[in-house]
């Protein structure tokens, strides 16, 4: 299967969703999660590159990996426990937005932005953890 796609790709082209873990809306929301922070770090100065800006970015990264790691081929024990992972990695991506607003790399706008979509994100990864039996 070959896939097309950019900075701009859908996740309503199913022609692209062969694993388990591509159908699942809180991937897709763990996958926009990280193009946001990577965009918000953008502006970080070089000096947090790694420091913060490093933390903050492979905190977000590791929510869909750790989605995508724990989906496929796993018993049922073994995905919640990746599931876990992704959640914490969430809250690590929490606490990185208060470090950032602490030392002014992150602004009131983009703090409430990304503190709300992640407070939802989380919400929904407990409720897909706790469907798991």
């Amino acid at each position: 299967m070959i896939c097309n796609f950019d900075n701009s790709y859908s996740f309503q082209n199913k022609l692209c969703m062969g694993f388990k873990f591509e159908k699942l809306q809180i991937w897709q929301l763990a996958v926009d999660m990280s193009y946001e922070i990577h965009e918000m770090t953008r502006t970080f100065p070089k000096e947090e590159l790694f420091i913060l800006t490093s933390q903050i970015k492979r905190a977000a990264d590791s929510i869909s990996l750790k989605i995508a790691e724990g989906s496929t081929g796993q018993s049922n024990p073994e995905q919640k426990k990746f599931i876990g992972y992704a959640q914490r990695s969430a809250l690590e991506v929490v606490g990185c937005l208060y470090l950032g607003k602490k030392r002014g790399l992150v602004t009131n706008e983009q703090f409430n932005l990304q503190y709300n979509a992640l407070d939802k994100l989380i919400a929904m990864i407990q409720k897909f953890k706790n469907s798991i039996n």
